[in-house]
């Protein structure tokens, strides 16, 4: 059932995230900051309603060390050709070839691969932006399992129902322009599904299940951006939940991708 009302807050008061650092406590720090607290006596668990909290998934990668200092990097001789070619830093192709199951695309400097985790994007989310200098970020080893332990930490504090999705900026094959998708998904499914149900003229909907971590990611991000530095976000009011979702379920099997 769809919310009739959703409210996004950005979480301030996180600070800059360092490897080691105790996210889920920054966190927690900044949902009690925006009135987000555990339950007392005087209001049950049972009478405050379920949230989602969105965290970009830059913050979860500084605090679990996902980090390489480009000074390390040996780059093989397909990264330095492909890097010379299209004046691009070798040693940061290396870094990406490394994080590529496959290379799906390299083409007039533009490297789209599939990740160890099965997500197809544009440099296997490899990023230098809001990075240490002379380093890159990559991608949670486990996204998955990265939000259910924000998750589980985050209820046990609060003592209510939580959602967590972790976020990431994705490019679009049909459209232009980037949004934000669920790459972790913990506490809440990743999809409205429609199929089965009718719509207005009573015709059955067949193929109709909605991305609404994806969707939710997406609208998180407008209260985030990328400069304010806000890296999460709270969201009130969405009805789908909870259930034992995760980000894998959004990846599309090679069997029904029709551009593999």
């Amino acid at each position: 059932m769809p919310a009739d009302t959703l409210r996004i807050r950005g979480l301030k008061g996180i600070p800059e995230i360092l490897p080691g650092m105790n996210l889920v406590e920054k966190i927690l720090a900044a949902l009690e900051l925006a009135g987000i607290s555990a339950a007392g006596e005087a209001e049950p668990a049972s009478r405050t309603d379920a949230i989602i909290v969105v965290v970009a998934q830059k913050v979860v990668s500084k605090s679990e060390g996902c980090l390489i200092r480009l000074d390390n990097v040996v780059p093989s001789a397909q990264a330095r050709a492909w890097a010379s070619e299209y004046q691009r830093d070798a040693r940061l192709v290396e870094v990406v070839l490394q994080q590529a199951r496959r290379v799906v695309r390299m083409d007039r400097g533009i490297l789209i691969v599939e990740t160890h985790h099965g997500f197809v994007c544009a440099n296997a989310g490899v990023d230098t932006s809001n990075a240490p200098a002379g380093t890159v970020v990559l991608l949670p080893p486990d996204p998955d399992k990265s939000a259910d332990g924000l998750r589980h930490v985050i209820e046990s504090a609060l003592c209510r129902q939580v959602g967590i999705i972790i976020s990431d900026t994705f490019g679009r094959p049909w459209r232009l322009g980037l949004t934000n998708v669920g790459l972790g998904v913990s506490g809440l499914s990743p999809f409205i599904d429609y199929r089965g149900q009718v719509d207005s003229y009573g015709r059955s909907f067949q193929a109709t299940v909605l991305a609404t971590a994806d969707e939710l990611a997406g609208a998180a991000e407008l209260v985030m951006g990328k400069t304010a530095g806000i890296p999460a976000a709270i969201i009130e009011g969405f009805r789908n939940g909870p259930a034992e979702g995760s980000g894998r379920e959004l990846i599309r099997p090679a069997e029904e991708d029709l551009f593999r």
